[in-house]
Parts: C-alpha cells; sequence; structure tokens
C-alpha cells in the first residue's frame, strides 16, 4: 500500500500541482505541505482540505485504492447531488414527484468511537433523497436509514457529528467500504475486511488512536453487520 506522501506526490504530479499551490488551495503552511509530501508528517487534520485541493477523495489519498481520476469525478457528483438537498423535515411537509422520506435518528449516535449500548425507534425529523439518486445508488428507500456518528475514530473523513446513510439491506462485506454494525450492543461505523478463517477486520481512519481490530470467528458472533454506509454528510 502506499504512503500518504505518495499519493499526495502522484496526485499533485498528475495535475501539475506545485507545493506552494497545493498550500494555497488548501490553506496550509507550505513547510507542512513539505513535511507531508517528504513522509516527515504520516497524518493531519487537514486531509479533507488537501483532497479538495487536489481534486480527489479523503479515501484516495490515505490509501490509494483507487484511479484519481475515477474518485475524483464520483466524489464531486456525490457531494453535488447529496449535499444540496439536505434538509430536516417533519411528517406533514408534502413530498415531491421525485422525492422520498428517509428516518433521521437525530438522537441515536453510531459510535465512531466509544459508542452507545442501545438504539431507540424514533419517530422524528426524516431526510429527503431524490428517488432517482437512490435508484443509482442501488438502494431501496424502505431499507435507508440515516443516523448520526460519535466519536473520533473515523476522522477526518467522518468528524463527530457527521451523518451517515446506511443500506440496511448490504449486509454482505466488501474489503475497504464503511458498514455500520453493533458490536456486542456497541453501535459503531468502521470499514470491514474479511479475514482468513471466517474473522473479519475493522479499520478506522484515525489509525494513530483507534489501531486494527482483528474479529475471530468466535468472536464474530457479537458482531451484527447493521449495513452498508452509503452516502455520508460532512457539515462544517
Amino acid at each position: 500500500m502506499k504512503t500518504l506522501a505518495q499519493n499526495i506526490r502522484d496526485r499533485m504530479e498528475a495535475i501539475g500541482m506545485t507545493q506552494k499551490e497545493l498550500a494555497e488551495r488548501a490553506n496550509i503552511s507550505q513547510v507542512m505541505v513539505h513535511k507531508l509530501v517528504s513522509g516527515k508528517t504520516t497524518t493531519t487534520s487537514k486531509l479533507l482540505d488537501l483532497a479538495k485541493a487536489l481534486g480527489c477523495s479523503a479515501e484516495e489519498l490515505q490509501y490509494g485504492t483507487e484511479q484519481p481520476d475515477q474518485r475524483s469525478t464520483a466524489a464531486v457528483e456525490s457531494n453535488a447531488v447529496f449535499a444540496g438537498g439536505f434538509e430536516t423535515w417533519d411528517r406533514n411537509s408534502p413530498l415531491g414527484d421525485d422525492e422520498v422520506e428517509v428516518p433521521f435518528y437525530m438522537e441515536v449516535e453510531l459510535a465512531a468511537g466509544t459508542g452507545i449500548a442501545d438504539i431507540r425507534e424514533y419517530y422524528g425529523p426524516k431526510l429527503r433523497f431524490a428517488k432517482s439518486t437512490l435508484r443509482r445508488q442501488g438502494v431501496s428507500a424502505d431499507d435507508a436509514v440515516c443516523v448520526k456518528v460519535n466519536g473520533n475514530s473515523m476522522e477526518p473523513v467522518l468528524p463527530n457529528g457527521s451523518t451517515v446513510g446506511v443500506d440496511t439491506s448490504h449486509t454482505d462485506i466488501i474489503d475497504g467500504k464503511m458498514y455500520a454494525i453493533n458490536h456486542d450492543g456497541m453501535l459503531r461505523v468502521k470499514m470491514l475486511y474479511k479475514l482468513p478463517g471466517g474473522g473479519i477486520r475493522l479499520r478506522s481512519y484515525n489509525l494513530d488512536e483507534w489501531p486494527d481490530e482483528h474479529i475471530n470467528a468466535e468472536q464474530l458472533k457479537h458482531i451484527k453487520i447493521i449495513g452498508k454506509v452509503f452516502w455520508y454528510s460532512v457539515l462544517i
């Protein structure tokens, strides 16, 4: 796997950006950019700003798992479609022809950190999605829920208080994708990887504070996969 420094350098070379230009666009110092591209600094709280300046996703800079051009285009399209219509509504607000309501559990926090012990059914606000948008993601409105993330284990991609959309029908693990899980009564959001012997690995973006957790086949009985994260929103 490439390092953060290598991924930043590759992206800068691909779009012809200098360290000075990156510093200006990401609103960070040239000294910090130099430390990042040289590998002297391996983590940064400015990952989202760097990704935006470089026209790619934070995941690509961190892990380099997909081609920059492909990932950049997907990220821009997703932000334009989803974030633009992000509002809460009460149950009496009329729906548009291409709209559908998705439950938004305001009091429920899927913990990307210490976690909570329980989830309660909630009949409050909802978020509205275009039916066509959900169809493009392969998500049925009946299977979608939105909840808030608590904790810092998924920073900087999912800061504390972010909102995620979960497809409860998609519980099969695809390596490297984000899932909401019930871990022995604790609700969490993690990237999941399958391991030999039937186990799984739980991975956080904030690896410095939250190292990988390896769950063997016996321990797996304490974990229920709630669903795959198909959307998230970060409001700053």
